[in-house]
């Protein structure tokens, strides 16, 4: 893929990804925010927090199985977004469902075990998105970036747990996410112990097969 392809292509995805904040910002301006304005914009960052995560786990097996290395340019990128997404969802619990009020907020995690579920996944993602630069990789080395990085399956599946025990009825999509990450995991725990059975022929070091 051509350099400025790709260019182009990281714009049309950075826009792809603002879209759902910009689309909340104009029902917002229009007074289009339901019956329950909190709970909706809730539900609304939290749903595109997971989708981007369980897109971001799915750029590896894609750019493998559609034989499209260059797709991994864009995992940063969306990674990013999910953790964007994810910080204003957690946002808007502090700021608008409990006005900042943490003695409030202390008593409500022991009634509400998907609180602390969703704040796993979200803690989890802080060192990823910190480390996510070019700058990272060389500090702390390809092979221990990379371990690092395998935190995304820990928040994958926070995240799941999370929405799985908000949702009191419809558990629909909650499965739908939790079926999606198990089949992701399970992908790259396949590749990896096919890997290991390989005879090693080449004196080359070998690269970890999970990422």
């Amino acid at each position: 893929m051509a350099m400025a392809k790709i260019r182009w292509t990281k714009v049309v995805v950075f826009l792809l990804c603002l879209g759902p904040f910009l689309w909340l910002g104009w029902r917002f301006w229009n007074q289009d925010l339901t019956a329950n304005p909190t709970e909706f914009i809730q539900h609304f960052l939290g749903d595109w927090a997971i989708r981007l995560i369980v897109v971001t786990l799915a750029v590896t097996p894609l750019r493998k199985l559609l034989h499209l290395p260059a797709l991994i340019r864009f995992r940063r990128m969306i990674g990013l977004f999910a953790f964007f997404y994810a910080c204003l969802h957690f946002l808007t619990y502090l700021w608008l469902d409990k006005l900042f009020d943490f003695g409030e907020i202390l008593k409500d995690i022991p009634k509400r075990p998907f609180i602390t579920a969703g704040f796993a996944a979200l803690v989890l993602m802080i060192p990823l998105a910190l480390t996510s630069t070019a700058g990272w990789i060389r500090r702390l080395g390809g092979r221990r970036w990379q371990m690092l990085h395998r935190l995304i399956y820990g928040t994958a599946v926070a995240a799941v747990v999370h929405y799985y025990w908000l949702v009191k009825s419809d558990i629909r999509l909650p499965l739908l996410y939790g079926t999606l990450v198990a089949v992701l995991l399970a992908y790259r725990v396949g590749t990896w112990l096919v890997a290991r059975a390989r005879p090693r022929t080449s004196p080359k070091r070998a690269q970890p097969a999970i990422s």
